[in-house]
């Protein structure tokens, strides 16, 4: 006897394709809707603000631009307001609200203003547009200062240094007293890269310089910092004096990297100087376009007979003139000297002992540490 399989039936058949046909349209429907989230994008706003950064004194204002944009085919009235201002200051934005249409932007001024008792310090800011449940904010930063007094003054040699990270910049502080003979100590009261720490030396100063020096890390950030420095110092009333200086510090990977070095050729007494022939170490295959030049006073080691008398001598018994020839200066490959490329002698930097009119015996023979900085792009 013969059995005949039965294959699927009609019925079955129809139910498969049916099944088939929903699933493809339910797919489909998914994909549609997907491709109409993606072409109709869910209304918002931005926030942009310039500048990013504000420095003032105790008792200043401060503005900043807000540009709020609609995003999505937002539109609607945007309040706006700020968060993280100091104790004593106040913010107002005029107008303090803006409208957008579809795809428009409008603009805003916050003025921050800070009282005479603002406590000195970086504050970081928060700027928000909100429309309902629609918002987006903005970071920026309000450092306040405290009031700059006119018994002396800072700046610095130079203004700008940029180097890779792992480097150190090197600055020169110049000091424009008047009548203010007392002890100028320096800080950096905020600008500083993650991972970076900055020295001054010497700190306090009864001089006209001090040095300072940022040491950054191989893992810190890429990008332009502001510093913001404060020297400090007490008048004969015992009142504490301020003034203020903006250096900018660039980290930049794409640097090339050299060497500097150099010694004080002799010896120094009080009143003498003598020049640095600076010497260049360039392990590139190319060429490097110098920008900057920067030595510093990182130490002095005292003889051993004026440590065994106990005789004082600091990088405040000496003074730097920085380098002051032509940029860019460029550096073959290998090793070359500010001689070497056929630099006056009267461009180079000099190194000198001041002519005090205290004991400078602790200085007879002292040998100086030196730090040289420097910053120059690829030919």
């Amino acid at each position: 006897m013969v059995h005949k399989q039965d294959g699927p039936s009609r019925h079955g058949t129809r139910n498969g394709i049916k099944a088939a046909l929903i699933a493809l349209l339910l797919l489909l429907g998914s994909a549609g809707a997907l491709i109409a989230a993606s072409n109709n994008p869910k209304p918002g706003i931005t926030v942009q603000v310039s500048p990013a950064s504000q420095s003032v004194q105790q008792g200043q204002s401060a503005s900043y631009t807000v540009t709020v944009t609609s995003t999505g085919g937002f539109s609607g009235a945007v309040n706006l307001a700020t968060a993280g201002l100091p104790a004593g200051a106040a913010g107002a934005f005029t107008p303090s609200s803006v409208t957008l249409t579809s795809g428009s932007n409008a603009t805003a001024t916050l003025n921050a203003t800070t009282g005479a008792t603002t406590p000195a310090g970086t504050n970081a800011l928060t700027i928000t547009g909100t429309s309902g449940k629609v918002s987006g904010s903005v970071d920026a930063s309000l450092t306040v200062n405290y009031k700059m007094s006119t018994a002396f003054s800072v700046a610095s040699t130079p203004d700008s240094v940029t180097v890779p990270p792992g480097a150190t910049a090197v600055y020169t502080l110049q000091l424009a007293r008047n009548n203010f003979p007392a002890a100028v100590s320096f800080s950096v009261q905020g600008g500083l890269p993650a991972g970076a720490t900055a020295t001054f030396s010497p700190t306090p100063t009864t001089g006209n310089s001090s040095t300072l020096q940022v040491a950054t890390t191989a893992a810190s950030p890429t990008g332009s910092y502001n510093l913001y420095l404060v020297g400090t110092g007490k008048d004969s009333a015992g009142k504490s004096q301020y003034a203020y200086a903006n250096v900018q510090l660039v980290l930049d990977s794409t640097i090339k990297q050299f060497t500097l070095s150099g010694n004080v050729p002799g010896t120094l007494s009080p009143g003498t100087s003598a020049a640095l022939d600076l010497q260049i170490s360039n392990p590139n295959n190319k060429s490097v376009s110098l920008s900057n030049l920067s030595v510093a006073i990182a130490g002095v080691t005292r003889s051993a007979d004026a440590t065994a008398k106990n005789l004082a001598c600091t990088p405040a018994d000496f003074a730097l003139t920085q380098y002051s020839g032509p940029y860019p200066l460029v550096a073959p490959t290998g090793s070359s000297s500010l001689s070497g490329l056929r630099l006056a002698q009267s461009a180079w930097p000099r190194v000198g002992m001041l002519d005090s009119s205290r004991n400078q015996d602790g200085c007879k023979g002292a040998t100086l540490q030196l730090t040289y900085s420097g910053s120059g792009q690829g030919n």
